[in-house]
């Protein structure tokens, strides 16, 4: 049904260009690959156990396109809905200027770079990815995006969807807009600078984690979190019983709604709704909360 696969010698890679695939691995285990305006249509692993592919302004439609390859480069591609759970255990990957509509990206991966890349619908995409960077990136329907991955570096990223983040380690956010309850519970080492958060029960369970210059809001903020550590950052009103049981050093900027029971630390803001330290409240218990004159 589809054209023979056919060959072009282009600077030591072989070119297929203009040209259709469907059906089961057509090109399986192939090496020093270069694929130009290619659309593969439905079928499954198409670029399979690969190695040094390149795909331009291709077109992507079957299922589990490129498992593990290892060296490949993506740039002003498709990859449609019909193209589920396409990148998975593969290592070095370059994605920029890609339109991402299947959910169950990127799974078992490490070395992952994606710029102006956007995934509209990220349901449970980036488990377990390791060396993954991020630039100008936009994720929507991102329920459960970024599990049990670790060194993460992103900049200019928008984020729709809940439980992200976590168990993650070694991350560093830059310049971000994540709307997302649950963010970045159970993390460790995680810094975000110049960045909003919004989403009820954020950074719970977490170890390290450093929030400087961000706002941010929901109820019951940064609770049961070891190590944490805000600087310049605002509160929204609804960010209310925040803390409790956290070890925090926290300087704010602004008024903050109540504090619960935090455990240990320094906590300074502008001004403070309700301090509440009840008979429920966890040694040491000693925890300095100051209004800044």
């Amino acid at each position: 049904m589809y054209p023979t696969k056919k060959y072009t010698i282009l600077n030591d890679m072989e070119l297929i260009k203009d040209r259709e695939f469907g059906g089961e691995r057509p090109l399986f285990a192939s090496h020093g690959l270069m694929l130009e305006n290619v659309t593969v249509h439905a079928g499954e692993s198409a670029v399979k156990e690969c190695r040094d592919i390149t795909a331009v302004n291709c077109r992507f439609e079957g299922k589990y396109p490129f498992w593990h390859v290892d060296g490949f480069v993506i740039k002003n591609c498709l990859f449609t809905s019909g193209a589920r759970a396409a990148l998975w255990y593969s290592r070095g990957l370059q994605m920029s200027d890609t339109l991402v509509e299947a959910p169950k990206m990127f799974r078992e991966m490490d070395g992952i770079s994606l710029e102006n890349v956007t995934i509209p619908d990220a349901q449970e995409t980036l488990w377990h990815c390791r060396n993954v960077k991020l630039r100008d990136v936009r994720v929507d329907n991102a329920d459960y995006l970024f599990m049990h991955s670790e060194n993460i570096d992103i900049d200019r990223y928008v984020q729709n969807g809940n439980y992200s983040f976590q168990y993650c380690r070694n991350v560093t956010i830059r310049n971000a807009v994540i709307n997302s309850k649950d963010a970045f519970w159970g993390t460790e080492n995680v810094t975000v600078y110049d960045s909003e958060i919004n989403g009820e029960y954020l950074g719970w369970h977490s170890r390290n984690l450093r929030l400087v210059n961000c706002r941010i809001s929901g109820t019951q903020a940064l609770c049961y979190a070891s190590g944490l550590v805000m600087e310049n950052c605002t509160m929204d009103a609804d960010a209310d019983l925040c803390f409790e049981y956290s070890t925090v050093n926290a300087r704010l900027t602004g008024h903050i709604t109540s504090i619960k029971n935090p455990t240990s630390g320094h906590i300074v803001a502008d001004s403070i709704g309700d301090i509440i330290i009840d008979g429920n409240v966890k040694a040491p218990a000693d925890c300095i909360i100051d209004i800044r004159k």
